[in-house]
């Protein structure tokens, strides 16, 4: 039998969710997903893997004390196995990333805007001393943008470190080995509340979880579009943004009509291609593995199975029952 395919993470009841830590489920050719192992862990909302050895890192997403945690993702194991945990620098981390190399780890941390950077060694463990930039400012909201939210770390073109931030509309920028930008941050659109974005063939292409909107930047970040994530009327909070294995649909999570939105890439035109339900409640993180979309329902507290057709998806096939996930990782 083949090995497990999906790590999920989650909310654990010690962060206000339902869910055991990490689960480990396999997928069969039916569409259909089998958990078949747990990890413990405390809060792991958004987990990555390390680009060459059997490692993962996972926030763990605590008010008060902010974590890293390190697994062993060992092939003759069937879950990860905790091998360390670290401070994340700051309050409420909800995502981190790996450079291409795997020689920094950064942490985007929402509560208080925090970004920590920790040095990795050849076994792909944290060095003592993590770089960490505070960070300040506000924007026009006056509930979700009182201060600074760091959201999505993403190690972009030449290894520069991009960083959204919600709360300030802003994304923050580091040259490698952790220099801040000489420039600063660049602004975004006011009350836009940046959270996840991608950069794809010189576009920047950005969810505004504040104003509901897709927003496209150019190489110089000057707006290039800008369109609504999801046709449905009322509040949507869009999550998550990725993009087809062949460049030509952009897909997108809304919060609200709980539903994934599909658009035709066309540089920085973005077209409405599709708008389909997300198989639960509250569609927050997704992974495409093949002709299968799997979405991360927090709130319906399960992982909904959506199947490809020429890159759209149809209606949920299956769900796997899952305490309040976040993440879903394809490895």
């Amino acid at each position: 039998m083949s090995r497990p395919g999906l790590v999920i993470g989650g909310y654990t009841p010690d962060t206000e969710g339902s869910g055991p830590g990490l689960t480990v489920a396999r997928p069969h050719a039916d569409g259909r997903l089998e958990a078949v192992a747990e990890t413990t862990a405390s809060g792991p909302s958004f987990v990555v893997a390390h680009p060459r050895l059997p490692l993962l890192y996972a926030v763990l997403e605590r008010a008060a004390d902010g974590g890293l945690a390190v697994f062993a993702d060992d092939p003759g194991d069937a879950a990860p196995r905790l091998l360390a945990e670290h401070p994340s620098g700051g309050s409420l981390p909800c995502h981190l990333a790996l450079d291409p190399e795997g020689g920094w780890l950064a942490i985007a941390n929402y509560g208080d805007g925090t970004v920590t950077a920790y040095r990795l060694g050849a076994d792909g463990m944290p060095e003592p001393g993590p770089l960490t930039f505070p960070h300040e400012g506000r924007g026009p909201h006056p509930d979700r943008q009182e201060g600074p939210h760091a959201h999505q770390a993403v190690f972009g073109p030449g290894g520069v470190l991009y960083v959204t931030d919600l709360g300030t509309d802003e994304m923050r920028r580091f040259l490698p080995g952790m220099r801040p930008h000489p420039d600063g941050p660049v602004r975004l659109a006011s009350g836009s509340g940046p959270r996840h974005f991608l950069h794809h063939d010189g576009h920047w292409y950005v969810t505004g979880e504040l104003d509901g909107t897709v927003r496209v930047y150019d190489g110089e970040w000057r707006e290039a579009g800008v369109v609504r994530a999801s046709g449905a009327e009322g509040d949507n909070l869009p999550a998550h943004i990725a993009l087809s294995a062949d460049g030509r649909h952009l897909y997108v999570t809304n919060r609200g009509p709980d539903t994934v939105s599909v658009f035709e890439v066309d540089g920085p035109r973005l077209t409405m291609a599709a708008e389909v339900p997300s198989g639960g409640s509250w569609p927050r993180h997704f992974a495409i593995d093949g002709d299968r979309l799997y979405v991360a329902n927090q709130r319906s507290d399960s992982v909904a199975v959506l199947a490809l057709k020429d890159g759209l998806p149809g209606p949920a096939e299956q769900a796997l029952e899952v305490g309040t996930p976040s993440c879903v990782l394809i490895r």
